[in-house]
């Protein structure tokens, strides 16, 4: 008579894929210095203004930015339509190692092959996401990345929409896709990993 493993059972996962699975999975939520992207979308003047958590939104995405110069981190940053939208907001344009913006007309940065072509030659497959709207263009992009394979950690302090309900629409519909939703102190301090560097120093300075 054949003995049945019970862990081979049809429908259920041995001991050692099921851990694999867990490992796999948890894999999506850690921030590793080497293996991360910043992609900034669409924080531009015109957009910006009529943003009523513009002020949180820039300050987040400045820190986010020091953090990214601080640890080599690549950037990737788009811009919606700048003839009617205007420039990236100065804030974020100065603070910026180069401003080299791609231009896009799509709301998804990843209909955009300028941006997709950034992000593989990067070689990294976590996007750090910030930008505006939170609902629209945040989330097409977001939607688009999980697609193309990318594990995705949506800045829920730096991204905004006009309104605080599309925001937080914006944000359960990107979390129910697959998406980490963090936040900017976590995503600083993931990076870190411990204190008492001088890169601690330097981050901590910003946030106080």
């Amino acid at each position: 008579m054949i003995q049945r493993d019970p862990d081979t059972t049809p429908g259920r996962l041995s001991g050692s894929l099921f851990v694999e699975s867990i490992a796999n999975f948890m894999e999506r939520f850690f921030l590793i210095r080497g293996e991360v992207i910043l992609a900034i979308v669409d924080i531009q003047d015109k957009l910006a203004a009529v943003m009523g958590e513009r002020e949180k939104v820039i300050a987040n995405t400045l820190h986010l930015v020091e953090a990214a110069k601080i640890f080599k981190i690549p950037m990737v940053l788009t811009e919606q339509y700048p003839k009617g939208l205007g420039p990236t907001v100065g804030e974020v344009r100065t603070a910026l190692a180069s401003y080299e913006p791609i231009e896009k007309t799509d709301f998804g940065c990843c209909r955009e092959a300028a941006f997709l072509r950034s992000l593989s030659s990067s070689g990294k497959k976590k996007v750090i996401l910030a930008g505006m709207e939170t609902h629209i263009c945040v989330l097409q992009t977001c939607l688009g990345l999980l697609k193309e394979g990318y594990a995705v950690h949506v800045v829920s302090d730096a991204v905004c929409s006009r309104a605080r309900g599309n925001h937080t629409t914006g944000i359960e519909f990107m979390r129910d896709a697959g998406a980490v939703i963090t936040g900017t102190e976590t995503v600083l301090f993931q990076l870190l990993e411990k204190a008492g560097t001088e890169e601690f120093r330097m981050i901590s300075r910003r946030i106080k």
